[in-house]
């Protein structure tokens, strides 16, 4: 249950920092801060949660894994749950606190972050040109962390190229989508906007878990044979280095 709670604690954190950001600062940050928002979260929460859940924190990373063997189906189901509850908590309080600025807030008219295409698309991107990004940007996403926790990466720092990669995702995903690549995140917003937001959500589940697949196949032929681990065994310290922290902490 501790893997679960991390995984629901962690997408939290994401959504509230992330979306938090692009509803509450997006004026006054632009696009590169809520990218930087995105990014730093994810950078943090896996070295907060990584050793204990491998800090999926997406339904689209853990469908990645699966097809990599990187994770049983009976936690990914229970992982994909946790994610997607811990979105929806993280939407929920940032409606209530963008609510309390004055003049109130509508999410059905401002849209709480929320992903679309067509008219709903910042550019007004196509929906197959919107379906595409997603597909590509989380592949590349997927494929970042899959490299990242092969246990020929080096140990402690998957999180910093996994947080770099999301923040150049959002350089250039948030002006065709709003930026999904996590059908949790497309999610919690959505269930609040309404309308055309969860008429549109299939796209950003969708493609989000395409192109997850895809990049674990791609993977899965480029990479060297070699013992599979799992993301949360490749985010924690060496046994050495753990036995040094003991030591530590005892004197």
């Amino acid at each position: 249950m501790k893997k679960f709670a991390a995984e629901a604690i962690g997408t939290f954190v994401l959504v509230f920092g992330g979306v938090g950001s692009a509803v509450l600062a997006g004026t006054h940050i632009g696009y590169l801060g809520v990218s930087l928002a995105f990014g730093l979260t994810l950078l943090t929460m896996a070295y907060a949660i990584g050793p204990i859940s491998g800090c999926h924190i997406n339904p689209a990373v853990t469908l990645g894994l699966l097809v990599a063997r990187k994770i049983s189906v009976k936690d990914s189901v229970g992982y994909v749950i946790a994610q997607i509850v811990g979105a929806i908590v993280a939407a929920a309080l940032i409606l209530f606190i963008a609510q309390g600025a004055p003049g109130g807030y509508s999410a059905s008219v401002a849209g709480l972050g929320a992903n679309g295409y067509g008219a709903h698309s910042p550019g007004q991107y196509s929906l197959v040109a919107c379906f595409l990004a997603e597909a590509i940007l989380t592949g590349l996403l997927v494929l970042t962390v899959l490299g990242s926790t092969d246990i020929k990466a080096p140990v402690g720092f998957a999180g910093i190229p996994i947080g770099l990669v999301l923040v150049l995702i959002h350089l250039v995903g948030i002006p065709i989508t709003n930026t999904s690549v996590n059908p949790a995140r497309s999610i919690g917003p959505a269930l609040f906007v309404g309308g055309w937001a969860l008429q549109q959500l299939w796209l950003f589940i969708v493609a989000p878990f395409i192109g997850a697949v895809i990049a674990a196949v791609v993977y899965g032929v480029i990479r060297v044979p070699d013992t599979l681990i799992s993301t949360s065994e490749a985010e924690r310290a060496l046994p050495s280095e753990q036995r040094e922290r003991g030591a530590a902490a005892v004197s």
